[in-house]
């Protein structure tokens, strides 16, 4: 029984945090190829065989698959649920009324604009959610003064004072001390100038951070670049108006693509290794330890997990929704489509990308000791 208790603990709250993030993606695709006249055949949130479903009144099939890592929209003229188009004898034996409905006999534009709205759509999701609660809830701020420096710390060494006001890190003005520990955290024993407005007067350090192991809140750990110092005031909740919330939170998504682009080019450029990545094991015990602590924390990290689907799509890797669109790229430049053989040999190295990537994330989980820790104690 204590088994099942703490399964669903945590399977629950992954579960909602995914199905509702990929039912928002699909939608975005879903909607936008309305309004452009394609056929929707299939919305799927899952995979596999189909658990229940129901038809509306367009002929779509709305359907809740058994495995539920992710979720399709199959278009008419879709030879399967990543959109590869039917084979060319099929396209070309269309009717004139089946060709004005299929996906794949729309204009270049239209068809980006639909493989695009995925991704956009939880952009703007993350957008509303983030404004809703910094109209609500607030935005949590402490001000980039130094209250505290560590003794022994790189920021001691580089002479960084408690009082100083940190200004801007690499020429980057920096707004809150959250700021500038989200922008240090991805830089470990890389040097950082440092802007400092101390008794008035600007000055520039060089700190180099320290690569340290910290604690995650949630029984894990991270490994990032640290400073040593301390806030100097506690964190506050300010409220947001509708125009400010909505800015805020277009900074705050700003901030985290930022840092994602960061943290992979530093991986590129060996700075960092890959073992940070999270995956279906890591994401299900951070959703199930946010959601035992706070509800709003639940729905912040919805919103966060919103932006890295997004973004993922965004990449141009055949089979993801940016594969799609750097061949639209190429049939832009071409004035023709990628031939067959090219679309499908894209698609397969695609898969075995996105196969390698699931399979190297999830290897992090299992190596990481509190998640052996989190499967052991389910069954506690």
């Amino acid at each position: 029984m204590d088994f099942i208790v703490n399964l669903v603990s945590y399977i629950v709250p992954f579960l909602v945090v995914l199905t509702v993030i990929v039912f928002v993606h699909e939608l975005g695709h879903f909607w936008v190829a309305r309004r452009c006249g394609v056929r929707v055949e299939t919305f799927s949130i899952g995979f596999g065989p189909e658990l229940f479903g129901w038809m509306d009144r367009h002929g779509t099939r709305w359907k809740i698959a058994a495995v539920p890592l992710g979720g399709y929209v199959k278009f008419f003229g879709d030879a399967d649920a990543t959109s590869g188009s039917a084979d060319g004898e099929t396209m070309a034996t269309m009717s004139a009324a089946d060709r004005a409905v299929s996906f794949h006999h729309k204009s270049l534009p239209q068809r980006t604009a639909i493989v695009a709205a995925g991704p956009v759509a939880n952009f703007i999701f993350a957008i509303l959610i983030y404004a809703a609660l910094f109209m609500t809830v607030g935005q949590s701020f402490s001000p980039p003064v130094v209250g505290n420096v560590v003794a022994g710390s790189a920021a001691e060494q580089a002479g960084l004072q408690p009082g100083d006001r940190i200004t801007s890190l690499d020429g980057k003005e920096i707004l809150s001390f959250t700021e500038m520990r989200t922008y240090v955290a991805l830089r470990a024993e890389t040097p950082i100038q440092v802007g400092v407005l101390r008794d008035s007067q600007p000055l520039t350090l060089t700190v180099t951070p320290a690569r340290v192991d910290v604690s995650d809140g949630f029984g894990g750990s991270q490994r990032v670049g640290q400073l040593g110092v301390q806030a100097a005031g506690r964190i506050e909740f300010i409220k947001h108006g509708p125009v400010s919330a909505v800015t805020q939170a277009v900074r705050q998504i700003g901030t985290e693509i930022s840092s994602t682009f960061t943290y992979l080019g530093r991986i590129i450029g060996g700075k960092e290794s890959g073992d940070q990545l999270s995956g279906p094991l890591g994401i299900a015990k951070m959703s199930g330890d946010v959601a035992k602590a706070s509800w709003l924390g639940l729905i912040s990290l919805m919103a966060t997990l919103s932006v890295a689907i997004g973004l993922i799509n965004l990449f141009p890797v055949p089979m993801l929704d940016g594969g799609h669109l750097l061949f639209y790229a190429f049939e832009a430049v071409r004035g023709k489509p990628l031939g067959e053989r090219a679309q499908e040999y894209g698609f397969r190295i695609g898969f075995a990308l996105v196969l390698s990537l699931f399979v190297f994330a999830t290897w992090n989980d299992l190596n990481r000791l509190p998640v052996f820790n989190f499967i052991a104690g389910l069954f506690s």
